[in-house]
């Protein structure tokens, strides 16, 4: 962090001489960020892309909130569950997409 007493012009003349260019990009509606176990998604963000040395490097400010993935299950992984577990189809997807997809838990979970 800066302190606040610096010129905002002589800062940009000093991130020149070090070869800095910083940018804010204007428009932004939405950030997705994919994860394997869900997205981070930014409803409202600010973002500053920052180019040093050839590398640009992307600043995300805001909240984020997270949304978990959900499993796709084939429909032949919900009929094995209902016939191994001896349940309805309905009760098999449940389990399964409370298991993440995991076959043996969810037979596990609804023989219970």
């Amino acid at each position: 962090m800066m302190p606040g007493n610096i010129n905002p012009r002589k800062m940009k003349q000093m991130m020149k001489q070090l070869g800095m260019q910083m940018d804010q990009i204007d428009g932004v509606e939405k950030i997705v960020i994919y994860t394997s176990k869900g997205n981070w998604i930014f409803d409202t963000a600010e973002v500053s892309a920052m180019t040093m040395q050839g590398v640009t490097t992307y600043q995300v400010s805001g909240t984020p909130r997270f949304e978990e993935s959900v499993a796709e299950i084939p429909d032949e992984d919900v009929r094995l569950v209902a016939e191994q577990a001896s349940v309805s189809v309905d009760e098999a997807r449940k389990a399964l997409i409370a298991c993440r997809g995991d076959i043996a838990e969810a037979i596990l979970k609804v023989s219970k």
